[in-house]
């Protein structure tokens, strides 16, 4: 974990969308039980698809078939996942408690915020405004750039439509790959242990800071950040 004695004042953050702002795992989970219950199988626990749920098709096929990308069979239950889900991707997802107050504070600091996820444009643009984060100022979605996390082009994209150099910004997810794109755009990166985190263990990544909870994020900003934001409101 870096210190803050040495830490800038970030100008901007970015973030990772499920799993780390929103809380989609309900409805990703209900699109690939649906294929399940359509196939004449139960349902899988929650419990078992919920920490899968920030890599998307990958990891919910992979906890409810039991498939990889390449075997027999996967292809289908994707397409066929992909339909269901963007008919059904805001029935139940919404922002996790906190995030709120820390864009809030964010905006109140006079920083720039955005979102940089690996989730296609398909499902990204119709999804930010059913969830009230169309006040970002850049949305990246996974097939935005040639290559998506962990490869830093989708941050460094970021970095540029907010018009704020790498190193002044931080990027903030719930899993390995997202520390994994922040350290390798030069970003300051931070490990959000309140999302899905998948099967390693968060304070195991490398990240500069793991926060518990999205406060606990804006406080550490404002640890950081000028007076006005230091000074405002949570509530």
């Amino acid at each position: 974990m870096s210190s803050l004695a040495v830490m800038p004042a970030p100008r901007a953050v970015l973030f990772d969308l499920d799993g780390t702002l929103a809380d989609t795992a309900p409805d990703l989970a209900a699109a690939v039980n649906w294929l399940r219950t359509e196939r004449g199988l139960e349902p899988t626990p929650y419990a078992v698809l919920r920490p899968t749920a920030s890599a998307g098709a990958r990891g919910m096929i992979g906890a409810a078939f039991g498939l990889a990308p390449g075997d027999e069979g996967y292809e289908e239950l994707r397409l066929q996942w992909f339909d269901r889900y963007q008919d059904n991707m805001a029935v139940e997802s919404t922002l996790f408690e906190g995030v709120d107050a820390l864009l809030q504070g964010i905006q109140d600091a006079g920083m720039a915020w955005g979102v940089v996820t690996n989730k296609p444009a398909r499902f990204t643009d119709p999804l930010i405004p059913q969830i009230r984060l169309d006040h970002a100022g850049c949305i990246v979605s996974g097939d935005t750039m040639p290559f998506a996390k962990p490869h830093p082009a989708p941050l460094l994209e970021g970095a540029r439509r907010l018009g704020i150099a790498p190193e002044h910004c931080w990027y903030a997810g719930d899993d390995l790959r997202d520390i994994e794109a922040g350290r390798a755009a030069g970003m300051v990166t931070v490990a959000c242990a309140w999302g899905y985190c998948g099967a390693v263990e968060p304070s195991t990544w490398g990240a500069d800071f793991l926060c518990t909870t999205p406060f606990e994020l804006l406080d550490l900003l404002r640890s950081l950040a000028p007076a006005n934001m230091r000074t405002a409101s949570v509530a």
